[in-house]
């Protein structure tokens, strides 16, 4: 499993020029599944990524976390992020865990969140989406289990 993370002022995720997933200050989180993830490593990662401190306290030192600012969180499905382009120029994605599976395991991983008191919007699972954000830092983490 891996999570890109972006610190954000905003961020949206539209459909087809209809936004469907939009929030204020707090994190774009795209995350990507391959075929060994479990429940144990999305618990493990949920855990991680809600206590992860990367934003400011009041002296501007990354010391808080998104539980503590009361952030909110977009959830975008991204394969990609299995991209392997060790031969050639185009890139396979065998890596990245099928769709019927990936999805099963991103509701889990969003509904966790959502346990967790975590406000989260979301992108459409296998959509062709367009996703932006104002990066606030800017700020860029990669998380993997």
């Amino acid at each position: 499993m891996r999570i890109l993370v972006q610190r954000c002022q905003r961020a949206e995720v539209s459909v087809s020029g209809n936004t469907i997933g939009k929030i204020a200050y707090g994190m774009l989180v795209l995350v990507g599944f391959t075929d060994t993830d479990t429940e144990e490593q999305i618990d493990y990662l949920v855990d991680k990524l809600i206590h992860l401190r990367i934003f400011d306290d009041e002296q501007g030192i990354m010391n808080r976390s998104l539980l503590e600012i009361q952030g909110e969180l977009l959830s975008v499905s991204q394969f990609t992020l299995y991209a392997d382009t060790k031969k050639g120029r185009r890139p396979s994605y065998s890596k990245a865990l099928n769709g019927t599976k990936a999805k099963v395991l991103y509701e889990q991983f969003n509904q966790k969140l959502r346990e967790a008191q975590i406000y989260v919007a979301t992108g459409e699972f296998g959509a062709d989406m367009q996703v932006s954000l104002v990066n606030d830092g800017p700020v860029t983490i990669l998380l993997e289990r």
